[in-house]
């Protein structure tokens, strides 16, 4: 079964309850999902969609939404959470270097935990090198090379690919050419994978 393109962006508050519960589901469903990180800011500002700033109404009942939801899937949670974040590009470059080497899960679900959990920043040096240590990276090494102009351009590159796909946020899945957005799409695109529908 071909694996299913799960597009994230650290810095998405939605994306935390896909990001918490997406290893354990796939293993569950048999579908394998290849982690993509892009700049979702971007995007969003490219259309001008800047969905909960200035907007304290929306913005509350984001948060509570949520933590509604995060009990659902038993999720521990500490809301509201600092946002948004100063420094979402770096972070998805950290990410994106983690993919290339095999440990930008880990560090993607670490750096959410300590996001959505202890209120630490995702971005800020000071966390992604506390982050890196917790999942046992060489955390200078890993800094350097993210900062790096090929790591920065790659990023360019995955989010110039996200908007040729018709991407306009996170978390979004994308099957076969078919886009799925939100968290609550997930079981939508595992449908779409295995049965060509959704049921």
């Amino acid at each position: 079964m071909k694996p299913i393109d799960f597009w994230f962006s650290i810095g998405s508050t939605y994306s935390y309850l896909t990001v918490m519960r997406l290893p354990e589901y796939a293993a569950q469903q048999g579908v394998v999902f290849n982690w993509r990180p892009f700049d979702v800011r971007a995007i969003m500002t490219e259309q001008n969609n800047i969905p909960f700033a200035h907007k304290p109404a929306k913005s509350s009942h984001m948060w509570r939404d949520i933590e509604r939801r995060a009990g659902k899937y038993g999720l521990p949670i500490k809301v509201p959470v600092p946002y948004p974040l100063e420094e979402l590009v770096f972070a998805n470059q950290v990410a994106l270097l983690g993919m290339r080497e095999g440990w930008g899960q880990a560090y993607t679900v670490e750096a959410y935990r300590m996001w959505f959990t202890e209120g630490k920043k995702a971005g800020t040096e000071a966390n992604v090198l506390e982050c890196l240590k917790r999942i046992g990276q060489d955390s200078v090494r890993v800094i350097k090379l993210a900062h790096s102009p090929e790591i920065a351009s790659a990023l360019v590159d995955e989010t110039t690919h996200c908007r040729e796909l018709g991407i306009f946020g996170a978390p979004s899945f994308v099957v076969d050419g078919e886009v799925f957005w939100g968290n609550d799409r997930l079981e939508d695109a595992v449908s779409w994978r295995k049965n060509g529908c959704v049921r």
